[in-house]
């Protein structure tokens, strides 16, 4: 009986449990991110996310935060309100300062029914990562473990190992078509803080509560991902990070003097050590004039080939000190062997610059000869092994004359550059043969772009560095040139005229993005049939977005334009399909916009050529005045 009366109560309280769950269920920020459709308008769209820098302990300058984010550090630099310089560019963030970090959003499936609006970011896992502490310590918020464990099924989050690749989906969105006509042209992923509220995040993006309010409802749960419209981006105010020391104290002052004075006569001193040490090296020349050209006493042939000797056992051993870690991936060939299957490295059998052809033991090789800085190209072949890229076999060390050969898989077919350009083969590559040779490349670069950390970019994208085997089947060879790891700014600009993007011409700026442009080139070389530059040493580019950029993208017209471009070969072809080649330049001019932004990834272009449509519209931010400025 006492049972009987006390279940009413057991009941009554679970309801009361079950609603307070419900309730804090409710409370809860989002955790599985914000559902799309294939078929939304809008997307894909660039966006940008809000991100505090240098919270998180390995993230404190743009650096760091581009590589989190798959992106360059001019490319977050300029939307934030800093610098382009490269001081600032590389200078350490202060805690909390603000950035606005480019995303490109879409609408990207899941292992569920659902597809999730977000920008996925790759991410190799190091030690004492987890979903969680990365979710909210170096993406801080902007997604969540959950969502990570629902992209990445494959992946047990409990059982990490170093070196796992793991998407993260960086919750975002794209206004549709009717938001964009309204004005609306960016949703600003922001999470919101413990001291934020509607009223102070709009005061920060410069909009009103109301059109938060309009998008998101009115959450404002901290660590919930809002989405803030803004019809153009916030100027954000940087702080002062290189601003002028305080003025020294009397005393201070008196310790500089006494600096000063120090410093003269130290710098005084070291005057007389090197006018006494260029006269001692003036006395030792003249001895070993006296001595005899070998320049020792005694027997100096005997002397000089013992040092010979020393000198080159201490370079091959510091040669071979680079490369240890290559010595069980791949052969080691001998000098002798490489010889012999070269004929003494003779000129009838030079394929290009520095590229020999040999046999050995009855295989043939492409043997390139250079001088000892091939570390660099070793270290970079070591990590990528795709179908679509030319194979390492092997290497050699010459220590006698410090020279390393690289022997690399032999493609019978020649370079692209020939089968374009070259009497004897051009015009013979029919449209089809085209489209699968730009689809391999694509596929060459998406994978170095996407799937080796730190990222890949090869920085000599060009007709000639891609080979074709037998089949007519493309690979991306030389990484003589190549880099790992992205965002850096360099004073050294190397690299082929025509295929060079604007931003790393003028700024040194190194990025995937820039691959991304020179294979806009090699696409417009696929459609035109023409050369890179022309005689006079103007790039194909720029006549390529004059014609078909900006305002020239418009249909009127556009099909004769297109017809002027083609190559005659692709004329005559009776399978080529006009719409087919239309989309392949359309592609080509996305490539080439003037902001490395707006360009599509390879993993976009690989999607675009792959479906054959005209995907990326021609581009309205690369004008033909746009086009003549870069040409110069």
């Amino acid at each position: 009986m006492t049972a009987k009366l006390h279940q009413p109560t057991l009941l009554l309280l679970l309801l009361i449990l079950v609603g307070v769950f419900l309730h804090r269920s409710h409370a809860q920020p989002n955790i599985t991110g914000y559902n799309c459709t294939a078929s939304q308008t809008g997307y894909p769209c660039r966006t940008y996310a809000f991100y505090r820098g240098a919270l998180a302990p390995n993230y404190t300058d743009l650096a760091s935060i581009g590589d989190l984010f798959g992106v360059s550090r001019l490319m977050i630099a300029e939307p934030s309100n800093i610098s382009a310089s490269a001081a600032a560019l590389s200078a350490p963030l202060v805690a909390d300062q603000p950035l606005l970090v480019p995303l490109t959003c879409g609408c990207n499936p899941t292992n569920g029914t659902n597809n999730i609006s977000s920008a996925n970011t790759n991410y190799t896992i190091r030690s004492g990562d987890t979903f969680y502490l990365l979710s909210i310590g170096a993406f801080e918020n902007l997604t969540s473990y959950q969502s990570v464990e629902v992209v990445n099924p494959s992946l047990v989050p409990t059982n990490l190992s170093i070196g796992d690749d793991v998407v993260f989906p960086i919750f975002c969105k794209c206004p549709n078509t009717t938001q964009v006509a309204g004005g609306l042209n960016y949703l600003v992923s922001y999470v919101l803080q413990p001291s934020d509220n509607l009223s102070s995040v709009a005061s920060r993006f410069g909009v009103s509560e109301q059109s938060i309010v309009d998008i998101n409802g009115n959450s404002t749960k901290t660590t919930e991902t809002l989405f803030v419209p803004v019809s153009k981006l916030p100027n954000l105010t940087q702080p002062n990070v290189s601003a002028a020391a305080p003025a020294a104290p009397p005393a201070a002052k008196e310790e500089r003097t006494g600096l000063i004075v120090g410093l003269a006569i130290g710098v005084g001193l070291l005057g007389a050590c090197l006018i006494l040490g260029i006269g001692l090296l003036v006395h030792r020349e003249r001895s070993r004039e006296k001595r005899g050209p070998g320049g020792l006493e005694g027997d100096g042939g005997e002397k000089r080939q013992a040092y010979g000797d020393k000198g080159s056992r201490e370079m091959e051993v510091n040669l071979l000190a680079d490369v240890t870690d290559c010595l069980d991936k791949y052969r080691v060939f001998g000098i002798d062997e490489l010889k012999e299957a070269t004929e003494g490295f003779s000129p009838k059998c030079l394929i290009q610059g520095s590229v020999y052809k040999g046999c050995v033991d009855g295989e043939m090789f492409a043997i390139k000869k250079m001088k000892w800085n091939a570390y660099e190209e070793l270290k970079i072949l070591q990590k990528v092994n795709h179908g679509n890229l030319v194979r390492l076999e092997g290497f050699c060390i010459d220590p006698e004359d410090a020279n390393c050969y690289l022997v690399y898989e032999f493609i019978p077919s020649g370079s692209l550059h020939s089968w374009l350009h070259e009497a004897g083969h051009r015009g013979r590559l029919d449209w089809k043969t085209r489209l699968r040779i730009a689809v391999d490349v694509a596929n060459g670069l998406q994978y170095i772009h996407e799937h080796t950390r730190p990222r890949v970019v090869h920085k000599d994208i060009k007709s000639s560095n891609i080979l074709l085997d037998s089949n007519m089947r493309a690979k991306i060879a030389n990484f003589g040139l190549a880099k790992s790891g992205c965002n850096a700014i360099t004073m050294h600009i190397v690299g082929t005229q025509g295929y060079i993007a604007p931003e790393y011409l003028s700024d040194g700026v190194v990025s995937t993005r820039m691959d991304v442009f020179s294979f806009g080139v090699v696409l417009l070389e696929l459609v035109s049939g023409r050369e890179a530059t022309d005689e006079e040493g103007r790039v194909i580019w720029a006549a390529a977005v004059e014609a078909f950029g900006g305002r020239s993208s418009e249909e009127i017209g556009k099909a004769e334009r297109l017809k002027g471009w083609m190559d005659e070969g692709l004329l005559a072809d009776e399978a080529c399909s006009t719409e087919s080649v239309a989309s392949a330049m359309s592609i080509a001019i996305s490539c080439l916009n003037r902001d490395p932004s707006k360009r599509p990834s390879m993993v976009e272009i690989v999607y675009a050529l792959c479906r054959s449509d005209d995907i990326f519209d021609f581009s309205e931010d690369a004008s033909s005045n746009d086009a003549q400025v870069l040409a110069r």
